[in-house]
């Protein structure tokens, strides 16, 4: 059987992108045809085009993930063999590698390869934490309850960000806007209009003499500025690109005003969420904190979770190492140690993600409700003492000819 990839109309004259299998270009074209799809283009993937995909894997979006994973448990729940059940997502999907992907695992799955190894090759779009369930799954004949959580698990995730996003973006695109505004006028605008109030010949008020030098400043050394700028950033990455640097900034994360308190309870709820659905689905407690330990992007955590991981080997719970470790919030291991002792402790882990999360919308909505006003509230100002400081010596000098 080969793989095609293919574009095609529907019955609604809209087009559609994705790829099918089949033992021949012919039957793939008449595969589509029995689907109501016309093919207006039908390639095979060769192994060039796919080791060019490969680079394009990281486009596969959580959500469009979870939306197959979803598909596919309700296959598996409804009886369907795990191949069938493969192909059919494979075909339904508009994410052209994705659908590639799950129609080389089927591949890897009819030749005797286990799913969750098949998915393994695959590590750009099934991430650890993927796989790893998967295995569960399958040792415990749960495969479709299991599946059925990583979709939950990934439509919450990608919610939740999607809402931080939306939060976040209108202040940014403002800020950067109403910045390259004032900019503009300052380098170019009012240099030309203050050498007009410099011909006045008569003593100017001192925000006009403010607003001049300024603006000269900028007219003659932006570059400079923007040279420091850009040398600060690349000291910064430079820096961060060690393994103390990265420390140093990842700890210091957390001490900033106001966001860094937002950033721990985000990676808290991240944590924990990831915690509880591991253990729910029956990851062990040891490569479940090491699966998570890898999810964090944060160095600081990271170190944390493997002194955590340790203490845990020799014995000891979840919830001491981390209270012991002081790097999270402290109603996590008061709600992990409560977890432990009425054996729910995945419920309780599900509870503390919940609470941070909705902890971290509330505060980014406040913040981002606050930080409008201020930034219109400035950038006003800024623009009432350009207006002022030009309007000044024009008033003067009016006021001098009557």
């Amino acid at each position: 059987m080969a793989l095609y990839e293919y574009s095609a109309l529907d019955g609604q004259g809209r087009q559609q992108r994705g790829v099918i299998e089949a033992s021949g270009q012919k039957l793939a074209s008449k595969k589509l045809r029995e689907r109501g799809l016309f093919p207006t283009k039908l390639t095979s993937v060769r192994e060039g085009q796919e080791r060019r995909q490969w680079t394009l894997y990281r486009r596969v979006k959580p959500a469009q993930l979870g939306v197959a994973t979803r598909q596919l448990s309700t296959m598996l729940s409804a009886g369907m063999p795990l191949d069938e059940a493969l192909a059919t997502v494979a075909e339904q999907q508009d994410q052209q590698q994705l659908g590639s992907a799950l129609t080389r695992i089927r591949e890897e799955v009819l030749q005797g390869t286990a799913f969750h190894l098949a998915l393994q090759a695959h590590p750009l779009i099934f991430p650890p934490l993927y796989t790893n369930m998967v295995k569960v799954g399958e040792a415990s004949g749960t495969l479709d309850k299991v599946l059925l959580q990583l979709a939950e698990f990934m439509d919450e995730q990608a919610r939740f960000n999607s809402q931080l996003k939306a939060a976040m973006t209108y202040p940014a695109l403002m800020f950067l806007v109403g910045s390259g505004v004032l900019l503009f006028l300052m380098a170019f605008v009012v240099p030309k209009i203050t050498r007009m109030l410099e011909d006045l010949d008569q003593a100017l008020p001192l925000a006009t003499l403010w607003l001049i030098s300024f603006s000269s400043f900028l007219a003659d050394y932006w570059w400079l500025l923007l040279t420091l700028l850009l040398l600060l950033f690349w000291f910064g990455r430079r820096a961060a690109a060690t393994a103390k640097g990265r420390l140093w900034f990842d700890r210091k994360k957390f001490h900033l005003p106001l966001l860094g308190p937002l950033a721990l309870q985000n990676a808290t709820a991240r944590f924990a969420r990831t915690m509880a659905a591991l253990l729910q689905s029956g990851v062990p407690m040891l490569t479940a904190l090491e699966i998570v330990q890898s999810l964090m992007g944060n160095h600081h955590l990271q170190q944390t979770l493997d002194v955590v991981r340790e203490k845990v080997t020799e014995g000891a719970g979840l919830a001491e190492p981390l209270r012991e470790s002081g790097a999270f919030p402290p109603m996590l291991p008061q709600m992990a140690a409560i977890g432990e002792r009425s054996g729910e402790l995945e419920g309780m882990l599900r509870k503390v993600a919940e609470i941070y999360e909705h902890q971290v919308e509330t505060r980014i909505n406040g913040l981002m409700a606050l930080l409008e006003p201020l930034m219109i509230l400035l950038m006003g100002t800024v623009v009432g003492f350009i207006v002022l400081a030009i309007l000044l010596p024009i008033f003067q000098a009016s006021q001098g000819l009557g």
